[in-house]
């Protein structure tokens, strides 16, 4: 695929995630995704994963985790078969009814037309801030 069917897959993977249509979603990953965000602390769905089925773990942990999750993605930058993200997302984290709101960047690798690596880059601070409940005083 060339880096403008890459963008095109990209953009369709978050039209998919926004309409909750995780099945066909799912169906873009290749079997053995890498799946990374980063580790932070009180965070479920942190880390680093392989394989499809840790992918269903990781949005099963965020459903549970998170509410009103949104997602806008700003700009897709393709160069070969790398699709960088730029967006903003927000949500409310269930368990301690802080919000985050921040800015995001996804490098997303796509081979033979599947989603084969998606790392995310955040606001690692405030995510695990929201995360964490608020101290006794």
């Amino acid at each position: 695929m060339n880096e403008q069917e890459n963008t095109k897959l990209v953009q369709k993977t978050y039209e998919l995630f926004k309409s909750g249509d995780i099945e066909t979603l799912l169906s873009i990953y290749s079997d053995d995704i890498v799946w990374q965000l980063p580790e932070m602390e009180n965070v479920p769905f942190g880390g680093k994963r392989t394989g499809r089925e840790n992918v269903v773990e990781f949005f099963s942990l965020v459903n549970d985790s998170l509410e009103n999750l949104q997602i806008e993605p700003t700009e897709f930058i393709a160069q070969g078969d790398k699709v960088v993200v730029l967006g903003h997302h927000s949500w409310r984290v269930k368990a301690t009814g802080r919000e985050v709101s921040s800015d995001f960047a996804h490098v997303v690798t796509v081979k033979d037309g599947k989603v084969t690596s998606f790392h995310e880059f955040m606001d690692t601070a405030d995510v695990s801030r929201a995360h964490t409940a608020a101290q006794a005083a």
